[in-house]
């Protein structure tokens, strides 16, 4: 028997590779022969999921999101070059706590100069796990744009200097962007601004009371107005504008990058559908599995093509939060969660590597009742 492990990073515990490497000394312990692929879907863990698809990472020193020097890395096979966001401007790479007010995206921009600079023309620019809600401006401004105050002065980093946003000259952005093809990666399709905008959902994720909420509101319908003159068309209404703080809306308005799934992106460059025609078993799972899972994440993707080569899949994550019919009209057949087996959160995150661990040995009982649960 063969069982492919596609696991997604357990946030706070332990990442994708980790994971994955678990449960395979497990199924390897129980006679079983395990393929480790790490997934992602496109926020942190992307780099680390293409460097096993082969893909060569590449690293700089940037900007990070409150002004610190951060070493970030980018994955780079042939042409093309992936930025994984969180690298150079995401909430890991914060020095001390969240900074929802001034975090910036400018190191992200840098990244991406970095991959110009080594030849690579087809940029993918990954927006998971951000720090920022600047609208993507400190990225832009990396790449050679002007923001400016009604003074012509240039405004600072971060959100809430976006209020005084006035122009946007994008005359001199790095010239090769001209001859670049820009890909976005990322599953939100919300617009920037407004109830579902980037501020009003995302911001008190990454620490914005609800007065910063507004005023990081303000900034960004301030900067996309500018941006709107600047470029004759409004984009702040697309979906996945609002990814990234509004890095999507920098890449979309300035970028001219076209959008695309973040799972479907990862899953393709690793290659899951090749490794399912050889799989009797697929796992998939992540922290938490719940709702959101279901709306196009990782673990999803790969049930989802699971069910298409008819590879029972089995469901590992910290909490199942699904409901037995949820489960089941994505074909799976079995579920283990840590939070239930060691009894408290405490317990599941201190021993998830030996709770991963048993779960291994005990898959290859599935394979043999014929993928009952």
């Amino acid at each position: 028997m063969s069982v492919l492990v596609c696991l997604d990073k357990f946030r706070g515990c332990l990442t994708a590779a980790q994971a994955c490497a678990a449960v395979a000394s497990g199924v390897a312990a129980a006679g079983g022969r395990a393929v480790e692929m790490p997934v992602a879907d496109g926020g942190e863990g992307t780099l680390a999921a293409l460097a096993r698809a082969g893909y060569r990472e590449v690293f700089a020193d940037v900007t990070g999101p409150t002004g610190r020097p951060v070493r970030a890395a980018f994955a780079v096979r042939g042409s093309r070059a992936v930025i994984e966001m969180a690298q150079a401007s995401g909430l890991d790479v914060l020095p001390g706590g969240f900074a929802p007010l001034v975090a910036d995206s400018h190191g992200t921009g840098e990244l991406i100069r970095a991959a110009l600079d080594h030849g690579c023309l087809d940029i993918v620019l990954a927006v998971g796990g951000s720090a920022t809600t600047d609208g993507g401006a400190g990225l832009l401004r990396a790449l050679g744009a002007r923001i400016t105050d009604a003074r012509g002065v240039p405004v600072g980093p971060g959100g809430a200097a976006l209020t005084n946003a006035v122009d946007v000259d994008l005359s001199l952005l790095d010239f090769r962007l001209r001859l670049a093809r820009v890909t976005l990666v990322s599953d939100v399709d919300n617009p920037l601004t407004g109830p579902s905008g980037a501020a009003a959902v995302f911001g008190p994720q990454k620490g914005a009371t609800p007065r910063d909420v507004e005023v990081l509101e303000r900034g960004l319908r301030q900067f996309a107005a500018a941006m709107a003159r600047a470029t004759g068309c409004d984009l702040s209404s697309s979906p996945g504008a609002g990814a990234a703080g509004g890095t999507g809306f920098a890449a979309l308005a300035a970028l001219d990058a076209r959008r695309v799934s973040g799972a479907e992106f990862v899953l393709g460059e690793v290659g899951v559908e090749e490794a399912l025609r050889s799989a009797s078993l697929v796992v998939v799972g992540e922290g938490r599995f719940d709702s959101q899972s279901l709306r196009g994440k990782a673990p999803f993707g790969v049930a989802a093509a699971a069910r298409r080569h008819g590879v029972p899949v089995v469901v590992v994550a910290g909490d199942v939060r699904l409901t037995a019919d949820e489960l089941r009209e994505i074909g799976v057949v079995a579920t283990w969660s840590l939070l239930a087996r060691a009894g408290n959160l405490e317990a599941a995150v201190r021993r998830a590597p030996e709770l991963l661990e048993r779960i291994g040995r005990e898959l290859p009982s599935v394979v043999a009742r014929g993928g009952a649960a």
